[in-house]
C-alpha cells in the first residue's frame, strides 16, 4: 500500500513591511513644513504602492504593513495615509495603550494624567482632543503593548506633573520613557523592511527619539527613506550609519531616487538571484519553489544510514546503542501541533492575555514549515552524508576485490574478481552522479537552514522579537532560505497582546529557558558523542596501518628466514600472495577510515557543539538569575536581549557547520 502524498505547506506570501519614525507636533521644522512633508510622504508611499501593485500582478502579495508608535505628528500622518490605502496598521507601543495616550496627549496637570491613565476623559479639552485622535487610530491598529513597566512609569508621569519644580522627577521620567520608546522602536525596526523617517537631522543623542531611531535602524541594516523636515523635497535613501556623516551637505534632489526606491521595494518582495551551482532538472533548482516540489519521505532510507551508523558504532557508549535500529519516521506538518510542539503550543496559549488565534498562526506559518523543512533536511542529510560514507567504503572494496584473486584463486578466475571490482566502481559512480544531479549537498544546506531559522522562531514571535534585516546569514550563492524564513516570520508578525511582567515570567520560564536547556543538553551530548567518534575512528585507522606494518614485516621475516635456511623458502612463497593482498587491503581500509573521519569532521563538529553549549549555558544562568529575582524587576528589554542571545547562538552554529561542509560536495572518494 503506497504512502499518501504529504503536501508542502503553502509558501509565505511576499509582504512589504514599513516602519515610520518622525517628529511630533511642536517641532519647529516639522510644524513649519507640515503641508509639504505630507505631500512628499504621500508621493513616496505612492511609489511604494505602485511597485507592490505591479508585483501583485505577478505573484501573491499580502497588503503592505506599516508600523507606527502612534505619536501625534509624523507617526499619525503616515498611519492615516496607510489606512487610506488599505494597508495594515501595526502599533508597537512603548507602554500600555492608556499610558501611551496619557503621555502622548501631553497632559498639563496631574489630574489630566490620572484620568487618561485610568482610561477616562481628562478635564482639559485640548488634552482630550489629542487623546481622542490617538484612540481613533489605535482602534484601527494591531496593538503590541509593552506594558510591563506601566505602573512605575505612570507614577513618574503623575509625580512630574504634580511637582513641576522637581527636576530630578522630570529627568527620571524622561529617561525611563525614552528607554521604553527605544524598545518599541527596536521592535518596529526589526519587523520592517524599510524605515521612513521625518527628521530635521539635528541630533541623534536623545534615546528613543527620531534621530536615535534612524541611527539604530541603519546600524542593524534597515534602509531609511529620509525626509528632511527642513527641506522635504530633498528626500533620499540612507544605507548604513556612515551615511549620517554627510546628511547636512546641501544636495539637489537626486533624479534617480524614485528608481532607487522602486528597486529597493522589489528587492524586499523577491528572493535574491541565485548565483550558486544549479542542479539538473527544474525540481532540484535552488529557490523557494523547489521546496514546494520536494517529495515527502515518511521514513528514512536504510540504504543511506551509513554516516549515522558510523556515528552509532564509534560514538555510542553501549553495544545496544551501536547496533540499534536507526530508522526515523519524519513528523509531518499536520502532526507537529499534536506531536513535538504540543508542550510549546500549550505554554504559548497559557501566556496571560495571549490570543489563541496568534498561536494558531504560529502553528500554521512557522511550525508546519519547520516540520516540512526538518523532515526534508534529515532525509537529504542521510542521502548526502550516507552516500559519501558509502563511497569511502566502496573504494577500498574495489581495490581489494581487484587483487583478492591472488590469494584465493588462479589467474583464469580473475574475471570474477574483476567483475566484483567493476560493480563497486559503478556503485561509486552511481552514488556520485546521483548526488550531484539531485543536489543532495545544496538541498541539505538549504532545507536545514530553513528548519533551524524556524525552530526557535515561535518563542521569538511570542515576545515580539525577530532577526534584524542585516543579521541574517548569507549562504554561498543561495539566499532564498533566509528570504523564505524571513517572509514566514513577517507573515505572522507581532502578537496582539499586552506584555506584562507575569507574561514575561511565564515566557522566560516555560518557553525560553526550556528551549535553552533542551538545546544545551543536546549539544553537550553531541560534543561527547562526536569527540568519541573522531577518537575511535582515529584509533581504528592507526590500528589498520599498524597491522599493515606487521603484515609486511611478517612477510619479510619469512622471506629472510628462508634465505637463512631457518625454514623452507616455500613457506614465504606460498604466503606471498596472501601477504600482498593484506599489504594492500589493510592500509587501503585504514585510509578509507581516515577519509570518513576527514569528511565527517567529527572533531570540528564536536568543538562547534561545545561552543554552542557554552553559550547556551551562560544564557540559562542569566535566565535563572532573572527568574530568581522578584517579578517586579522584570523588564522587556532584558528579556528581548536574552531572546536575541539565543538567536545569535543558533545562527552562529549554523554558520559554523556551513563553513565546515560548504566545500565538501558529493564526489568520488579520492
Amino acid at each position: 500500500m503506497s504512502t499518501p502524498a504529504v503536501p508542502a505547506p503553502p509558501p509565505p506570501l511576499a509582504r512589504l513591511s514599513l516602519g515610520v519614525t518622525g517628529h511630533r507636533d511642536g517641532n519647529s521644522a516639522f510644524d513649519a513644513n507640515r503641508g509639504r512633508i505630507e505631500i512628499v510622504l504621500s508621493e513616496i508611499l505612492d511609489i511604494i504602492a505602485d511597485v507592490v501593485k505591479a508585483e501583485a500582478s505577478q505573484t501573491d502579495v499580502a497588503p503592505v504593513r506599516l508600523h507606527s508608535l502612534l505619536s501625534i505628528g509624523a507617526d499619525l500622518m503616515a498611519a492615516e495615509q496607510a489606512l487610506s490605502r488599505g494597508w495594515e496598521l501595526v502599533a508597537p507601543l512603548p507602554f500600555g495603550l492608556d499610558l501611551n495616550i496619557a503621555i502622548n496627549a501631553l497632559p498639563a496637570t496631574a489630574d489630566d494624567a490620572r484620568a487618561l491613565i485610568a482610561g477616562n476623559d481628562p478635564p482639559s479639552v485640548n488634552v482630550k482632543a489629542r487623546a481622542d485622535t490617538i484612540r481613533h487610530f489605535a482602534k484601527q491598529a494591531h496593538l503590541f503593548e509593552l506594558a510591563d513597566r506601566d505602573k512605575a512609569i505612570a507614577g513618574l508621569l503623575v509625580a512630574g506633573l504634580q511637582y513641576p519644580d522637581d527636576r530630578r522627577k522630570a529627568a527620571t521620567f524622561d529617561a525611563e520613557s525614552s528607554l521604553r520608546a527605544q524598545y518599541a522602536g527596536s521592535v518596529m525596526i526589526e519587523h520592517s523592511d524599510i524605515m521612513l523617517a521625518v527628521w530635521d537631522g539635528a541630533t541623534r543623542a536623545f534615546v528613543g527619539g527620531t534621530g536615535h531611531t534612524v541611527q539604530l535602524a541603519l546600524e542593524i541594516g534597515a534602509p531609511v527613506v529620509w525626509i528632511d523636515a527642513n527641506a522635504p523635497d530633498r528626500w533620499r535613501i540612507l544605507y548604513g550609519p556612515e551615511a549620517l556623516a554627510g546628511i547636512h551637505t546641501l544636495l539637489q534632489p537626486d533624479p534617480a531616487r524614485g528608481t532607487e526606491l522602486r528597486a529597493l521595494v522589489r528587492a524586499c518582495l523577491r528572493p535574491a538571484e541565485t548565483t550558486g551551482a544549479h542542479g539538473h532538472g527544474k525540481a532540484h533548482e535552488p529557490g523557494p519553489a523547489a521546496l514546494d516540489r520536494e517529495l515527502w519521505h515518511s521514513r528514512s532510507n536504510t540504504f543511506w544510514h551509513g554516516h549515522r551508523r558510523i556515528e552509532a558504532l564509534f560514538g555510542a557508549d553501549t553495544w545496544k546503542g551501536r547496533f540499534k535500529n536507526l530508522s526515523q519516521t519524519y513528523e509531518t506538518p499536520a502532526q507537529v501541533a499534536t506531536g513535538s510542539a504540543t508542550t510549546l503550543l500549550a505554554s504559548a496559549r497559557a501566556l496571560p492575555g495571549q490570543e489563541p488565534e496568534f498561536v494558531d498562526e504560529i502553528d500554521k506559518h512557522v511550525l508546519q514549515r519547520f516540520a516540512w523543512a526538518d523532515g526534508m533536511a534529515a532525509y537529504l542529510s542521510d542521502a548526502y552524508r550516507g552516500g559519501m560514507a558509502l563511497n569511502f567504503l566502496l573504494a577500498p572494496l574495489a581495490v581489494v576485490a581487484g587483487i583478492a584473486y591472488l590469494a584465493v584463486a588462479s589467474s583464469t578466475e580473475k574475471w570474477i574478481f574483476a567483475t566484483l571490482e567493476l560493480a563497486f566502481l559503478i556503485g561509486i559512480l552511481f552514488v556520485t552522479l546521483t548526488g550531484q544531479r539531485r543536489r543532495w549537498h545544496g538541498r541539505w544546506f538549504e532545507t536545514r537552514r530553513v528548519a533551524e531559522y524556524f525552530r526557535h522562531a515561535p518563542i521569538m514571535l511570542l515576545l515580539g522579537v525577530t532577526r534584524a534585516p542585516s543579521r541574517w546569514p548569507k549562504g554561498s550563492g543561495v539566499s532564498w532560505p533566509e528570504w523564505y524564513a524571513r517572509r514566514g516570520l513577517r507573515e505572522v508578525g507581532l502578537p496582539r497582546v499586552r506584555i506584562t511582567q507575569p507574561y514575561l515570567r511565564r515566557a522566560l520560564r516555560d518557553l525560553l529557558d526550556r528551549h535553552v536547556v533542551e538545546q544545551r543538553d543536546y549539544h553537550i551530548y553531541k560534543t561527547k558523542r562526536l569527540a568519541a567518534v573522531h577518537h575511535n575512528l582515529d584509533k581504528l585507522s592507526e590500528f589498520l596501518f599498524l597491522l599493515a606494518v606487521v603484515s609486511v614485516s611478517a612477510y619479510l621475516i619469512l622471506k629472510f628466514g628462508g634465505v637463512m635456511h631457518w625454514w623452507p623458502k616455500s613457506v614465504a612463497d606460498k604466503l606471498s600472495y596472501l601477504f600482498t593482498v593484506l599489504g594492500v587491503a589493510l592500509p587501503t581500509f585504514g585510509g578509507a577510515i581516515a577519509g570518513i573521519r576527514y569528511f565527517g569532521d567529527f572533531e570540528r563538529f564536536s568543538a562547534i557543539s561545545e561552543v554552542a553549549a557554552g553559550k547556551l549555558s551562560v544564557i540559562h544562568t542569566r535566565i535563572t538569575q532573572l527568574l530568581d529575582g522578584p517579578e517586579s524587576a522584570l523588564d522587556y528589554g532584558q528579556v528581548a536581549d536574552l531572546v536575541h542571545a539565543v538567536d545569535d547562538a543558533v545562527i552562529g552554529e549554523i554558520e559554523s557547520w556551513q563553513a565546515v561542509f560548504a566545500g565538501k560536495h558529493v564526489a568520488v572518494p579520492v
